[in-house]
């Protein structure tokens, strides 16, 4: 049986709530930028302003819930038999692309104790992927770690993050072929 709309579901609606409101987040934040008003995150996600601070008692909050989830598809992926580090490399990507008006919000936030953890659990993923790849004898540059990895993507979704929306892929792309090179040891190819 429908709920009516306006009616109060309680407690039982929190978790669907929750989730309403990080991907209208997701879609707010994109289209109107990090610093649009929650309110719009809100009624995107049909639910009243008091929901919303019940479960994102600030923007950082929220900023985080959204993270959370890209660094869980993340790990999840690195875990799957026969991924690589390419396939990660590339879902951090297109997370980056879909959610750049969060980047430069985790930038700032870095002390913050929400945000600290996720360079480590990305770091640890990377670290994996990285020693597997060399295992089974990918080549990287000497002197390369995972350190360089995690610099290179930093530097991917700050570049990202600074690009209109319709140019960020070819941003990204760009910007993977011009590091890439230096983490494998290789010479930069020449553009015609």
């Amino acid at each position: 049986m429908a709920t009516p709309r306006g009616t109060n579901r309680g407690p039982s609606a929190g978790p669907q709530n929750r989730a309403a409101l990080v991907a209208a987040a997701r879609t707010v934040f994109d289209e109107r930028g990090v610093d649009a008003p929650l309110s719009a995150v809100a009624k995107l996600a049909g639910v009243g302003q008091g929901s919303l601070y019940r479960h994102f008692p600030d923007r950082i909050s929220l900023t985080v819930a959204v993270f959370e989830e890209n660094l869980v598809e993340i790990e999840r992926l690195s875990e799957r038999p026969g991924s690589t580090m390419r396939d990660v490399l590339d879902l951090v990507t297109h997370q980056a692309e879909a959610a750049s008006a969060f980047i430069e919000t985790i930038a700032v936030a870095r002390a913050d104790a929400r945000v600290a953890g996720f360079d480590a659990r990305l770091r640890a993923v990377l670290a994996r992927k990285w020693s597997e790849a060399a295992a089974s004898g990918v080549g990287r540059a000497p002197g390369a770690s995972v350190d360089d990895l995690m610099l290179a993507v930093a530097m991917v979704a700050m570049a990202v993050s600074h690009a209109p929306r319709s140019e960020r892929h070819a941003v990204a792309e760009r910007a993977w072929h011009l590091l890439a090179p230096g983490l494998r040891g290789e010479a930069p190819r020449a553009e015609p």
